[in-house]
């Protein structure tokens, strides 16, 4: 298989035009296979909206609508590189089980977390339950809106107990962290002294390295975002190793 990209971005809404052009010239520009758009803050999204933002090579999606205008996450693929066997959506994820050429088969799930430090434990139990689904191979990316270790973020301001059960569903389900080349936070509230944290992560199983030993995580500028770490979007790039006989 060749190499390809997965694009990974909390977009901060689809609702206007500027948005839309400023997703369909990045998705024409790093030319992924997969994408992963977060917070769409649509209820309804069409084939029509998803070939008009994403471009006419996104025939096959799968989407969680947003909750009043809150949330939302769309989950495109190119159907000339994978086939989707099934899809699962839950509150805070969505997930799609592709096929590769050589009929490898592994799981992605596009991850979208709550915003309350109370919704966050019935959050990790559904990312257990969504793991009971999805056998094999699993990666799961997007903006969880939690930390699992103080280096995540450029204060003492943190909620251990919480940052505690993220580590042990880490841990538990035995996930590694890709590690994202070239920036420490991917959030700020852009102030004069700026909180920085880490809310968007790439996670996978050990056996999905096996397949796609190569990865490679990096940031991309978007001229969507209102300053440099306000939200950036990122490109996994990988090449599937060769299964031996």
């Amino acid at each position: 298989m060749a190499p390809c990209n997965v694009l990974i971005w909390n977009v901060r809404g689809l609702n206007d035009k500027a948005r839309r052009d400023v997703v369909h010239q990045t998705v024409q520009s790093c030319q992924p296979a997969i994408v992963c758009l977060q917070e769409t803050k649509l209820s309804h999204i069409s084939t029509h909206d998803v070939l008009t933002i994403l471009g006419q090579a996104f025939l096959s999606f799968v989407y969680l609508p947003a909750r009043e205008t809150r949330g939302g996450i769309l989950v495109p693929w190119r159907s000339d590189v994978f086939s989707a066997e099934c899809h699962r959506v839950h509150r805070h994820s969505v997930s799609v089980k592709f096929r590769t050429d050589g009929d490898i088969t592994w799981w992605f799930s596009g991850i979208y977390g709550p915003h309350l430090d109370a919704d966050k434990p019935a959050f990790l139990d559904e990312l257990r339950e969504v793991r009971s689904h999805c056998n094999g191979p699993w990666m799961l990316a997007g903006d969880f809106n939690m930390i699992y270790c103080a280096e995540d973020k450029n204060n003492d301001n943190v909620n251990r107990a919480l940052m505690g059960r993220f580590r042990r569903f880490v841990n538990d389900l035995e996930l590694k962290e890709i590690p994202l080349l070239g920036r420490r936070y991917t959030w700020s509230n852009e102030r004069a002294s700026p909180t920085l944290v880490k809310l968007d992560r790439v996670l996978c199983t050990s056996d999905w390295e096996n397949i796609f030993p190569d990865c490679v995580l990096q940031s991309l500028a978007s001229e969507m975002n209102a300053g440099p770490l306000e939200r950036i979007s990122i490109k996994l790039k990988w090449q599937t190793r060769a299964l031996q006989s």
